[in-house]
C-alpha cells in the first residue's frame, strides 16, 4: 500500500455534512475535500449515510451499494468502506424504531433486555449495510447539570457496565460492531460543562470510570472503543497514551479499533491549543492510539502525509493503525466483499418484534417516586374517575418521548416539514385509549398549560378550569431533548439550575390550587430537583418519573397510570435535592454526606435505586458466609415476600459498605442486583454469588487490592435503607486483582412456597 492508500483506510466521508449542526462545532471545521478526490485511494469510513438527514432507507441503500461497487471496482486496492451510524436509542436513521433513552435503560435494571434491544437495532442496522454503531456510552453519571445525562446509564459504574456489556453483546450478536463511549472521564466534566477541564483523581479514574469500560472491553468483546472529548489533568486524552494505548490495549488487551469523537483530531489544534496545526495534531491523536480519524479526514491525510514524508512522524504508527482497521474490515467481511448482490427492496426498520422490545423496556423503565393510593387510576375495586384531564407541555409531544440521540429530536428538528415517519402515541392518546378501553365512557381532554421553557403563563386559566372540572389531573412535564441549545437537555445543553425549565412548576400550583387531585409525571433526561412535588402540604398526590421512554413510552406511561402495568423502575440516579449540592453520588465517603462540621447538606431528595410500586414486599433474612479468602467468592440469600395483594416485581439491591479500608470508602455500595417477579403472597429466595473483587478499589500504591476487614452488608428498596442486614469477614493476606478476578455477581431466584417456610 502506498501512503495515501494507507491514509485513506484511517479517515471517514461525511458525504452529507455542510447543513444542519448534529455535531460539536461541525460548521467550523473544515471537510476532506470533494469526495471524489477524497475517495481515490479507497475510504476507511463513510459517516452516517442514513442519519444526517430524512432518506428514505430503500433508495440510500441503493445508492449506498452502488457507491460500495464502486469503491471495490474503480479504486486500485478494491476495498469497501466501513459505514457507520449512531444508535443509542435505535437505529439513527428516518422511519426507525426509537428506543428507551440509556437512562431510562438503567432504570429497568434488565440487562437481558437490554442485550434484546441491542439484537433488535443490530439487525435493522445489518439489513442496511451498516457495520459499526456508535453506542453504547459508559460515562459514569457525576453531576446531572451535564446536558448528556439521558446518553449515560446510572451513576453506579456496576450498573453501567453490567447493562452496557449487555447492549453490546446484543449488538454484536447481529454482526454489528458495538463502539465504546466516550473514553475516558467525559462526565466528570467541572460544573458539569460539556467539554469542560476534568479534574478527576487517578482512584476516582481507576474505581469509577474504568470499570464499566472494562467490562465492555473483556466480558462483552466490543470491537471499536471511541475516545472522550475530555482534559484529564490539562491532559487531552486524544493526545495520551496513557489511557488509549497503556490502559485499553497494554493492561486489557484491546485488539479492536480506536476510532476519535467527531472532529478531535483537530480539536487537539482549535480548542485544546495542544498542537499548533492539523499535522501535529494528528501526530499526536495517532501516538496516543487513535486509529481512524472521525467524521472526516481533516488531519490523517494531506496534513499527516507531510509529517510522515517530512520523517516528523513514524511511518510506523500509520501502518500500526491500518493494520488494526484492516483487521476489523476482514472481521466483519469486508475485504472479500463485492456487493454484487441486490441492496433490500423492501425495509420495516420499526416491526412488530422492535415495538414489543420498545413497550417492555419502557414499562420496565417507569419509576414511580411517591404516591398517597391515587394511582392506579383504576383499582380494580373502586369507581373510574369519569373525567380526567391531561395536561403540561409533555402532554401531547410525541418528541418528548424521546432523547437527544433520537432521529427526531437530533436531525428531524432541522426538517419541521417531514413526519416523524413512525407511530409514536403522545401520553394524553394513549391514555385516552387505554382508559376509554378499560372503562368506557371515561372522558380525557387535554390542555397544554404552558411551553417547556419560557414565561408564558397564558395557558393557565384553561388548564385550570379543565382541572376544576375533572375527577383528576395528570399533569405531564419535563423536558425538550435537543443539541446545542436546541432544547432543555442533550449535548450542549447544560444547566446551571435544576428547577423544571419555564413555568413548569407554577402550572402545577395553579392546577393544585382548584383542589382536583394531581399527578405529575415527569418526562426528562436528567433527574431535576423537586422538593415540592414530593411529600409535604400541597404536593402532588403522585409523582412518575420517566426518562424518554421512546416510541412505546406513552402507552408505557398509560399502563403505569391506569394500573394495568404494574411499576418496576428504580432510581438509576439520585434525585437532587438542589443544583448548589452537585457533583453527588451516593458511593461517597463519610465526608461526602451530611455531618457536623458543614452547614450544607448534600442528601439527595430521593435516594439511589428508590422506585415504589403498587404492591408491598417484605426482604428478610440476609444470610451470608461468614468468612470469605480475600480473591474468593461469597454467597449471599435473602428472602423476598410481596405482602401486598397485587402481583409486582422487586429490584433486590445488595449493598456493602467496607468499615476500614486503608483508603476512605464509600457509604454504600451495590454489589448485585436482580430482577424478580412475584405474585400476591409468594415468597423467593434469591441468591447473589459475589466475587470479592467487587469490593475492591486501588490502595495508597494505586494497586487494585481486596483488603481483609470487616464488611456490613444490606438489602432494602434504596441504598439508603438497611431492611435486612449481615457482616462478613474477609481473610487471608491482601489479594490484588487481576484481569483473571471475575467481575459480575451472579444471581439466582429459588422458587419455594409458604409450606417450605414453615408458613
Amino acid at each position: 500500500m502506498t501512503l495515501d492508500e494507507k491514509l485513506a483506510q484511517l479517515v471517514g466521508y461525511w458525504v452529507d455534512q455542510g447543513g444542519e449542526v448534529v455535531a460539536p462545532m461541525q460548521g467550523e471545521m473544515a471537510t476532506s475535500g470533494h469526495y471524489e478526490e477524497a475517495t481515490a485511494h479507497g475510504l476507511g469510513h463513510l459517516t452516517r449515510v442514513y442519519g444526517t438527514r430524512p432518506v428514505d432507507p430503500v433508495e440510500r441503500a441503493a445508492w449506498l451499494w452502488g457507491e460500495q461497487r464502486r469503491l471495490v471496482r474503480e479504486t486500485r486496492l478494491g476495498i469497501p468502506a466501513l459505514v457507520h451510524e449512531e444508535c443509542l436509542t435505535g437505529l439513527a436513521a428516518w422511519k426507525a424504531a426509537t428506543f428507551p433513552t440509556p437512562l431510562a435503560w438503567g432504570a429497568s435494571f434488565d440487562p437481558g433486555l437490554v442485550a434484546e434491544m441491542g439484537a433488535a437495532i443490530g439487525t435493522s442496522m445489518r439489513t442496511l449495510g451498516i457495520h459499526q454503531g456508535l453506542a453504547p456510552v459508559l460515562d459514569v453519571i457525576r453531576d446531572p447539570r451535564w446536558g448528556r445525562v439521558d446518553e449515560c446509564i446510572a451513576e453506579d459504574p456496576y450498573v453501567v457496565g453490567t447493562i452496557g456489556t449487555a447492549y453490546v453483546q446484543g449488538l454484536q450478536s447481529e454482526g454489528v460492531h458495538a463502539t465504546l463511549k466516550h473514553f475516558v472521564g467525559y462526565s466528570a466534566s467541572r460544573a458539569g460543562r460539556n467539554h469542560a477541564p476534568v479534574h478527576a483523581g487517578p482512584r476516582e479514574i481507576a474505581d469509577v470510570l474504568l470499570p464499566p469500560f472494562e467490562m465492555a472491553v473483556l466480558d462483552g468483546g466490543v470491537r471499536s472503543v471511541m475516545n472522550s472529548y475530555a482534559e484529564i489533568d490539562g491532559i487531552p486524552v486524544a493526545a495520551d497514551p496513557t489511557y488509549l494505548t497503556g490502559v485499553l490495549r497494554d493492561l486489557w488487551g484491546f485488539d479492536g479499533v480506536v476510532v476519535s469523537d467527531y472532529f478531535t483530531v483537530a480539536f487537539l489544534e482549535v480548542m485544546h491549543a495542544v498542537a499548533a496545526d492539523r499535522g501535529e495534531a494528528a501526530s499526536l491523536a495517532l501516538a496516543a492510539g487513535i486509529d481512524v480519524e472521525l467524521p472526516t479526514g481533516d488531519a490523517y491525510t494531506g496534513p499527516l502525509a507531510e509529517k510522515v514524508r517530512a520523517g516528523l512522524v513514524d511511518e510506523a504508527l500509520v501502518d500500526r493503525a491500518v493494520l488494526r482497521a484492516l483487521a476489523q474490515k476482514e472481521e466483519l467481511g469486508l475485504l472479500d466483499a463485492r456487493f454484487d448482490d441486490a441492496p433490500p427492496t423492501a425495509v420495516d426498520l420499526d416491526p412488530a418484534g422492535h415495538r414489543d422490545v420498545a413497550r417492555r423496556l419502557a414499562e420496565e423503565s417507569l419509576v414511580l417516586l411517591t404516591n398517597d393510593g391515587t394511582l392506579p387510576l383504576l383499582p380494580g375495586d373502586g369507581p373510574a374517575p369519569s373525567r380526567v384531564a391531561v395536561i403540561g407541555p409533555n402532554a401531547d409531544r410525541a418528541e418528548a418521548l424521546m432523547g437527544c440521540y433520537s432521529f427526531a429530536n437530533h436531525v428531524l428538528a432541522h426538517h419541521p416539514d417531514h413526519e416523524i415517519g413512525i407511530e409514536i402515541p403522545t401520553v394524553v392518546e394513549a391514555l385516552r385509549d387505554e382508559l376509554r378501553g378499560a372503562a368506557p365512557g371515561t372522558v380525557v381532554e387535554h390542555a397544554p398549560g404552558c411551553a417547556v421553557e419560557g414565561e408564558d403563563r397564558s395557558g393557565f386559566e384553561d388548564a385550570a378550569a379543565l382541572a376544576a372540572r375533572s375527577d383528576v389531573a395528570v399533569v405531564v412535564l419535563g423536558d425538550q431533548a435537543g443539541l446545542f441549545g436546541r432544547g432543555t437537555v442533550g449535548e450542549g445543553n447544560d444547566v446551571e439550575s435544576l428547577d423544571l425549565p419555564g413555568v413548569q412548576r407554577e402550572l402545577v400550583e395553579a392546577v393544585a390550587a382548584t383542589g382536583t387531585p394531581v399527578v405529575v409525571v415527569l418526562l426528562t433526561g436528567r433527574p431535576y430537583a423537586v422538593d415540592w412535588a414530593v411529600g409535604g402540604p400541597g404536593a402532588p398526590r403522585a409523582v412518575v418519573q420517566s426518562f424518554f421512554p421512546g416510541e412505546e413510552g406513552g402507552r408505557a406511561i398509560a399502563g403505569v397510570l391506569s394500573g394495568r402495568v404494574a411499576p418496576s423502575g428504580r432510581l438509576p440516579v439520585s434525585m437532587p435535592r438542589s443544583a448548589g449540592a452537585q457533583p453527588y453520588s451516593y458511593l461517597h465517603p463519610v465526608l461526602g454526606g451530611p455531618s457536623e462540621v458543614t452547614s450544607t447538606d448534600s442528601t439527595p431528595l430521593l435516594p439511589f435505586g428508590h422506585g415504589l410500586t403498587y404492591t408491598t414486599f417484605e426482604r428478610t433474612a440476609l444470610t451470608v458466609d461468614a468468612e470469605v479468602l480475600a480473591g474468593d467468592a461469597f454467597s449471599a440469600t435473602v428472602q423476598v415476600t410481596n405482602t401486598g395483594e397485587r402481583a409486582g416485581t422487586d429490584v433486590v439491591q445488595l449493598y456493602a459498605r467496607d468499615v476500614v479500608g486503608s483508603v476512605t470508602r464509600p457509604v454504600a455500595q451495590l454489589l448485585g442486583y436482580a430482577r424478580v417477579d412475584l405474585d400476591p403472597g409468594e415468597s423467593v429466595v434469591v441468591r447473589l454469588d459475589v466475587p470479592t473483587a467487587r469490593l475492591a478499589f486501588s490502595d495508597r500504591s494505586m494497586v487494585r487490592v481486596v483488603e481483609p476487614g470487616e464488611v456490613e452488608l444490606w438489602v432494602g428498596p434504596s441504598c439508603a435503607e438497611k431492611e435486612t442486614t449481615a457482616s462478613l469477614t474477609i481473610t487471608g493476606p491482601l489479594h490484588e486483582v487481576t484481569l483473571a478476578d471475575a467481575r459480575t455477581v451472579r444471581t439466582e431466584v429459588l422458587r419455594t412456597t409458604e409450606a417450605a417456610l414453615g408458613r
